[in-house]
């Protein structure tokens, strides 16, 4: 008996035979990345619809390995694919776990291993499993405990218990993007989201400078940070923007309601700028339908109007309390935050301002120089496994 770590994907199946080896080709590098960066000494196998790390550190891997694109994962005893190995191998999961009474069910597969069925192999295992520990009772609509057992052609497989993994796509299989990333609760779940769906992302942060609270930074390079700890191995990069300049700019424009549309426009020029020169494909932002003032249904499309590549915004139908909860399951949730005011939000901002209004006050000030001195402004950093440094 070998004791190695099980993991399943899902979507993946749906995708045709040249796609699907494509993709598990990815997530077989991004799990190798994942466990070097921890350390972990192991070999990968890849089978038909399954994926099996051999290694020193079960218990470490299991969670290591719980990345984009993995269902689950599960520590699991290798046997011979016979229905006495199982039985065996059952039993003695079963009593390594403790467990001696309460309703129990097992799960049993078979593929392509002649000589039993399905219903025949979980039967026979279930049978043996009572013949040892007799307090038990079957009840496979609501077990309290389940054995999940699987014949294959290259081996037999026993577990009890699987940690479920982010599902979605493994990372790097839809290109790139460029996600604004603020010290908010919204945009880090915007780019986990992304990320989830195997989208490579660049974390574009603009910097407020004295316009901004004391703790906006810090707690945005905090969330890139939390971000990469959800891809281990794998660097995240983030370009910082000084938008002092632009706000300083923006303070002379007598009417004030206008600004958060005009800066969420800025934002999103210099988004593109910097998009099209890293080979983004899209913008992503946190923004949520009628959350702020500025995203409104009228609001979002006149910032949307001057952006060059398209924008996706994976929050736009999101309850707010449905973004904190995936916040805090993601870990970039900060209960106690520091101050993160803007110093430029108006009392009474405009929430349906009109193209014709917003093009009037942008040609007061000097648009293109404003967006060239925050592109030659830009540094780059890089978040890897948790750890920030600067390039």
């Amino acid at each position: 008996m070998q004791r190695m770590v099980m993991v399943r994907y899902g979507e993946l199946f749906l995708k045709s035979d040249s796609v699907m080896q494509h993709y598990i080709r990815i997530l077989i590098r991004n799990l190798g990345k994942a466990l070097n960066a921890e350390g972990l000494n192991h070999t990968i196998e890849e089978h038909r619809g399954r994926i099996y790390i051999n290694c020193d550190e079960p218990d470490r891997v299991v969670t290591t390995a719980a990345i984009f694109g993995v269902v689950a994962t599960a520590v699991a005893d290798r046997c011979e694919p016979t229905m006495d190995a199982l039985a065996e191998t059952a039993v003695q999961r079963v009593t390594q776990s403790g467990r001696r009474s309460g309703r129990f069910a097992v799960r049993a597969r078979r593929d392509r291993v002649p000589g039993f069925s399905s219903q025949e192999l979980g039967a026979y295992i279930g049978s043996a499993i009572l013949d040892v520990y007799p307090d038990f009772t079957v009840d496979l609509t609501n077990p309290e405990y389940e054995v999940f057992v699987e014949a294959r052609t290259y081996g037999g497989f026993v577990t009890d218990l699987f940690h479920p993994g982010p599902g979605g796509l493994p990372l790097g299989t839809q290109g790139r993007a460029i996600c604004l990333l603020s010290a908010g609760i919204d945009s880090p779940v915007a780019a986990w989201l992304m990320m989830r769906r195997g989208t490579e992302l660049i974390l574009l942060h603009m910097n407020g400078g004295r316009y901004a609270g004391a703790a906006t930074r810090d707690d945005a390079i905090r969330h890139a940070a939390t971000l990469s700890q959800h891809c281990k191995g794998m660097e995240i990069r983030i370009i910082e923007v000084p938008m002092e300049p632009f706000f300083s700019a923006l303070e002379t424009l007598p009417e004030v309601r206008y600004r958060c549309v005009l800066c969420k426009r800025f934002m999103h020029r210099v988004a593109s700028l910097i998009g099209e020169e890293q080979g983004c494909m899209a913008i992503i932002n946190g923004d949520n339908l009628g959350q702020v003032a500025s995203q409104t249904l009228e609001n979002l499309a006149t910032v949307s109007m001057v952006a060059t590549l398209p924008i996706l915004r994976p929050l736009i139908t999101y309850d707010k309390g449905e973004v904190v909860d995936l916040a805090k399951k993601i870990t970039t949730f900060i209960a106690r935050p520091g101050d993160h005011a803007c110093r430029m939000v108006p009392k009474r901002p405009a929430t349906q301002a009109k193209i014709m209004q917003i093009e009037e006050e942008e040609a007061k000030l000097p648009m293109d120089a404003l967006i060239q001195e925050a592109f030659r402004g830009a540094v780059q950093m890089t978040a890897l496994s948790g750890s920030i440094s600067n390039r």
